[in-house]
């Protein structure tokens, strides 16, 4: 299968890379909304654990056409959309539709910010606005849950970029792992295989001047120091790079076990 926004070259080298023995090649999709919200420090991580990576962009790639157990992992991305706006976006119900599938195969997924919000919808749960806009960056509080899962390294150093304005309720059977006092569900896992985020743990902070602009009349309506915004960027970027590392590493070594157990 060809897939969409993969170089030629990039997957000879992985793939030679693989032939020799460094790597073994897994494929990882990522649902992309809009370009600059990307897989950031997430990137680096899922190559240095042998996946290649294709990006499905929304909008320009046909979701319909993707199988949702072709991939061993699938990572929906943010947006500056909500879930609730079928109507304006009907984009989303194919989203919706390809989660639910997704969910149903049991395999792998991961969800950030709309791809969160998503994921609880296909679940189920509900999806609105908040209230206000929680944007900048902040702690997180982890549930004795959180501490023990892929977001352990936000125990220590809990600061992590939000950039949302709306939230959902925790879907049946999944388990809150971190919270915010503006954002009771900041995070949850569904079992070992599915893992939700509120927040953006993957954001690259070095890459923060493509969001300030790609986000300027959100921004501006919202009254955000955008000097304030750059400077913390500057302040945080090393260690929310290294906690990406972490976090990516830690959900990876947990697929290993239910997914061999499904396999058998």
């Amino acid at each position: 299968m060809q897939w969409p926004g993969t170089p030629a070259g990039a997957m000879k080298k992985k793939l030679r890379r693989a032939i020799s023995g460094e790597v073994s090649v897994k494929s990882a999709v990522a649902v992309r909304h809009v370009k600059f919200e990307d897989l950031g420090a997430f990137g680096p991580a899922l190559n240095a654990a042998g996946y290649d990576i294709h990006y499905l962009d929304v909008g320009e790639h046909d979701l319909r056409r993707l199988q949702p157990d072709a991939s061993d992992l699938v990572i929906v991305l943010g947006g500056p959309i909500g879930v609730y706006e079928e109507e304006s976006y009907p984009i989303l119900t194919d989203e919706i539709a390809f989660i639910e599938k997704r969910l149903a195969s049991g395999r792998p997924l991961m969800g950030i910010c709309l791809g969160a919000q998503l994921i609880a919808r296909a679940a189920g749960a509900r999806v609105y606005p908040s209230g206000g806009k929680e944007i900048g960056f902040a702690p997180i509080t982890l549930t004795e849950a959180g501490r023990r899962s892929c977001l352990a390294p936000f125990a220590a150093e809990p600061v992590t970029l939000h950039w949302h304005g709306d939230t959902f309720d925790l879907p049946a059977g999944a388990e809150r792992l971190a919270s915010t006092p503006r954002s009771e569900n900041q995070a949850f896992a569904m079992g070992h295989q599915v893992v939700a985020f509120q927040f953006h743990p993957e954001a690259d902070a070095g890459r923060i001047e493509q969001w300030l602009v790609g986000h300027a009349v959100e921004l501006a309506a919202a009254g955000v120091d955008l000097h304030r915004l750059r400077q913390e960027a500057e302040i945080y970027g090393a260690e929310l790079r290294r906690k990406a590392e972490v976090v990516v590493a830690h959900w990876l070594a947990g697929l290993t076990a239910p997914a061999a157990a499904a396999a058998g």
